[in-house]
């Protein structure tokens, strides 16, 4: 699931006149990204935005995951055999409906201003790793079936769909949560994406 976390950090480093058009035109391009400058940038981007910044665009991921056919396209990510290279993550963020697009390029577009201007921001990954735990535990609890999808690794029909609804019960449960235990969460799966999907691109 933290494969979909790596599509938004793609998104947050193209030069921000490219995000711009990019919200104008209603569609996602990757096409000109240097992989390469968007991996040696984005950690430090992720860690320099504001926690109302990163929330925006959990607040994205939160909309996305409460549309049948946007999570379901989303999701597809999840599948082991899921196209992780650049053009595999521009499908995934244009299947979004226009609207969604539009908040996504702002919310990308919010975090990459703010991760080039303000100093480091207070971060604990520990900490961040318990929020999840929380959500994961508490998805558990009202909802059956959570960890059966949660745990799910087939390419199978029934194993997509299980995955792709405990990722959405994940993403509902975390809108309970502060803001700052929000972002911490997204922060964290932001820089786990990064570490462990690099590679793929």
């Amino acid at each position: 699931m933290r494969a979909l976390l790596f599509l938004l950090i793609l998104a947050c480093l193209p030069p921000l006149p490219a995000i711009a058009q990019q919200r104008q035109a209603y569609e996602i391009d990757l096409s000109g990204i240097d992989a390469a400058m968007v991996l040696a940038g984005a950690e430090d981007v992720i860690l320099r935005a504001g926690d109302r910044d990163v929330d925006g665009l959990y607040q994205v991921l939160l909309d996305a995951s409460r549309s049948d056919e946007e999570s379901r396209e989303l999701c597809r990510l999840f599948d082991p055999s899921a196209d992780r290279s650049l053009a595999g993550l521009q499908r995934a963020a244009n299947a979004l409906g226009p609207q969604s697009r539009v908040r996504f390029a702002d919310a990308v577009l919010a975090i990459a201003m703010a991760g080039m201007q303000n100093p480091l921001q207070p971060y604990d990954p520990a900490a961040a790793d318990q929020v999840l735990r929380r959500a994961g535990v508490t998805a558990m609890l009202i909802h059956e079936g959570f960890s059966i999808g949660i745990a799910a690794t087939g390419d199978d029909p029934g194993s997509r769909e299980a995955r792709c609804r405990s990722f959405r019960q994940l993403v509902d449960v975390l809108q309970d949560f502060e803001l700052h235990e929000r972002a911490a969460a997204t922060r964290y799966l932001m820089l786990e994406g990064l570490t462990r999907y690099g590679r793929e691109l």
